[in-house]
């Protein structure tokens, strides 16, 4: 599905709703994170990828992995708004014996996900896995990792950032999702990132800027991958954590707390979703 940009919009502020709906019916955390990669998500999923919901293990789709896993609550409305399963199963969001927790399951388990993600520095290691299976085996697929900014921290990001291009994978893009924040604190306090861009570029890699909540500059940037440079291409997507609400935006305490009835009721009337 190749949605009209006019429409991205709209389904992200729909996504955003359903995910704070979902932290207030079943008490679970993590809503900033998921709101400030909302637009990535939905650029991806509505634009850029070469998916069929009917064909979730087709080999030559697009792969793309949430490798910030604990962002998974946005991972699973925006696969049951693309239709890889029916929305209603997402009643059982957080109940003992769900396939739907707070990190996303195996494969095997749900249709769309690509890779159980949330020991952070993982996503990124897998997809280069894929992409260089599919240049061994001759396939065109793309593979598109999101990571967090805190996640950056870890070696293994660094360690798949300086294999990527000497394997040549051109058709990986990573997509940082920015935000500023960690669990505890600004993320260029507890490890010096700056200049973000300038690391991956130094890496190999093509490297940019880009507005996270954009869609539109996001879909074309995904689209246009592999971008002819002969390189991976790594997108700094500049973000705002708890983003489209503006008492919850760059409010480090939605990465634990929950929204009581009032505040969903705030957060629905201003992202304009009954």
């Amino acid at each position: 599905m190749n949605q009209q940009i006019d429409q991205l919009d709209l389904l992200a502020r729909q996504m955003r709703a359903r995910i704070i709906d979902t932290s207030h019916r079943t008490g679970t955390p993590h809503l900033g994170s998921c709101l400030s990669c909302v637009d990535i998500l939905v650029a991806a999923y509505f634009h850029a990828l070469r998916i069929d919901p009917n064909k979730p293990r087709d080999p030559d789709r697009d792969r793309f992995i949430l490798s910030k896993g604990h962002a998974a609550p946005a991972l699973f409305q925006v696969l049951a708004m693309r239709g890889f399963f029916d929305g209603r199963m997402l009643e059982s969001y957080g109940k003992d014996g769900s396939i739907f927790a707070e990190h996303p399951p195996t494969p095997n388990e749900l249709a769309g996900i690509e890779a159980a993600t949330g020991s952070l520095g993982h996503g990124l290691p897998l997809g280069l896995g894929m992409a260089y299976a599919g240049k061994l085996q001759k396939r065109d697929y793309r593979v598109f990792v999101v990571l967090g900014d805190g996640e950056c921290n870890e070696g293994s990001v660094w360690e798949a950032a300086m294999l990527a291009p000497s394997l040549g994978l051109d058709r990986v893009m990573v997509l940082i999702d920015y935000n500023k924040w960690q669990a505890t604190s600004r993320s260029n306090d507890t490890m010096s990132l700056a200049p973000l861009v300038d690391k991956w570029r130094a890496f190999g890699w093509e490297a940019l800027e880009v507005d996270g909540h954009d869609v539109r500059a996001l879909a074309q940037l995904m689209h246009d991958v592999p971008s002819g440079s002969g390189k991976p291409v790594a997108v700094v997507a500049h973000t705002v954590k708890g983003k489209g609400v503006s008492f919850m935006e760059d409010d480090n305490n939605w990465h634990y707390r929950t929204p009581n009835e009032a505040e969903l009721a705030a957060a629905k009337r201003e992202l304009g979703v009954p």
